[in-house]
């Protein structure tokens, strides 16, 4: 355990001990005041993860893109990337579905259910295929950069790396060498904002606990301890399908997301974790001109936490409320959730959404929305460093298939990256 994972732990502990103190002595008016300036921190160093985030994208996107020569090479990785995608976004809300009937989370949940005909106040007509291929291609280059719209980029950068690519031989080779050259520049300025880290830890935690207290906990126990034994099976999945493919050096992988995991999981953000992953999977050996593609690209399609959430989460409210679905009801919702879950990136809340737009589907009261609000953040703690975990392995799991692991490193590196596949045979 390396000294910022150590200091990230300390202060996720400090945090809750933080939260709880505040929330004790304090009224509920006082509390959220105080923590107003717990969430203004936390809210400081998501912003400065986010300034790095697009100019990261894009240079590491585009000069990937340059080094890969044509567009059949992108259509290749790509369409494995999106092939394991899809099959990871099927088992997690097949899991999802599986110990939900087993778990019976909703069955006496212990609260008053919200009124039928409360709204959950959630925009979930941003939720549709149309507007969603729409948003996909941007309008405006920078627009897509000051949103952080990471398909957007991907997009843009795609076309500008294939076009620098044909034209480095001739016209484009210092343009070319330049954006590699932005490259380590910006993997430095990560490591300045990484370092502030800890802070934004204990400052998220901190938030949460004083304004919702520890109590919640308990009144929501067995739904929470339910969602986290889904997502335990779900990670063991996760890594028995990255172990077909990357054998042993599985193992090496989810040790290196340990600390992407963690940071993930206490900030309850998916961002915050992008330039930690990125970096830790250079070096496992892993080649920039995959990172820079599939990473992105699994941030907005490969959300296995937000994949089994959204089917747990839809048969916790079902069971709530007394509702019973058939068989091939809940079959046919996983169908609903797999093809509009695809939609949900760049969405606020945007697995709350998904599972409020599909629930009038089925006849489930929207309103059930209501009885999760409260613990979203604990329960997104959890789906986000799922997140992290599957992207991390899919990234590998690609490049393998790319013979793109190893081979690039310095020689001191060297033992310490995943062995290229001409060097295992």
């Amino acid at each position: 355990m390396n000294k910022q994972t150590t200091l990230i732990i300390v202060a996720m502990l400090l945090g809750i001990v933080t939260g709880y103190v505040c929330n004790s002595l304090f009224d509920a008016a006082a509390a959220k005041e105080i923590a107003g300036y717990f969430a203004m921190v936390t809210d400081i160093f998501l912003r400065l993860i986010k300034m790095i985030i697009a100019p990261l994208i894009f240079a590491t996107l585009v000069a990937g893109m340059a080094g890969m020569g044509d567009a059949r090479t992108v259509g290749r990785i790509g369409g494995k990337a999106v092939g394991w995608f899809l099959m990871a976004s099927f088992v997690s809300l097949f899991i999802g579905l599986i110990f939900a009937n087993l778990l019976h989370p909703g069955a006496n949940v212990g609260v008053p259910l919200p009124d039928v005909a409360a709204s959950a106040g959630l925009k979930t007509s941003a939720l549709n295929l149309k507007d969603f291929l729409t948003h996909v291609f941007p309008r405006n280059f920078f627009e897509a950069m000051a949103n952080n719209e990471i398909l957007q980029i991907l997009i843009f950068s795609v076309f500008v790396g294939l076009a620098i690519g044909q034209l480095r031989d001739t016209k484009a080779g210092l343009l070319a060498r330049s954006i590699e050259e932005v490259v380590p520049v910006m993997l430095k300025v990560t490591d300045y904002v990484m370092r502030f880290a800890p802070i934004g830890v204990f400052a998220a935690v901190a938030n949460v606990v004083t304004t919702q207290g520890l109590g919640v906990l308990l009144v929501y126990g067995k739904f929470m301890g339910s969602f986290y034994v889904a997502l335990a099976v779900l990670w063991a999945v996760l890594v028995f399908a990255g172990f077909v493919v990357l054998k042993g050096d599985v193992f090496r992988v989810v040790k290196a997301m340990r600390q992407p995991m963690l940071l993930g999981f206490s900030t309850a953000s998916s961002e915050s974790a992008y330039p930690r992953v990125m970096e830790e999977l250079k070096t496992l050996g892993v080649r920039e001109r995959v990172i820079g593609f599939v990473l992105p690209l699994g941030y907005s399609f490969n959300l296995d936490g937000s994949m089994i959430y959204t089917a747990f989460a839809s048969l916790f409210i079902a069971q709530a409320y007394g509702i019973p679905l058939t068989l091939e009801q809940q079959i046919v919702m996983l169908l609903v959730l797999m093809v509009s879950s695809k939609g949900i990136a760049g969405v606020p809340r945007s697995s709350l959404v998904v599972v409020a737009a599909v629930l009038p589907m089925f006849h489930l009261p929207e309103a059930g929305v209501l009885l999760i609000m409260g613990i979203d953040h604990f329960l997104d703690m959890g789906r986000t460093a799922t997140n992290v975990l599957g992207n991390g392995i899919a990234t590998t799991v690609v490049a393998k298939w790319e013979n793109a692991i190893g081979g690039q490193q310095d020689e001191e590196e060297a033992g310490a990256a995943l062995p290229s596949p001409a060097a295992a045979e």
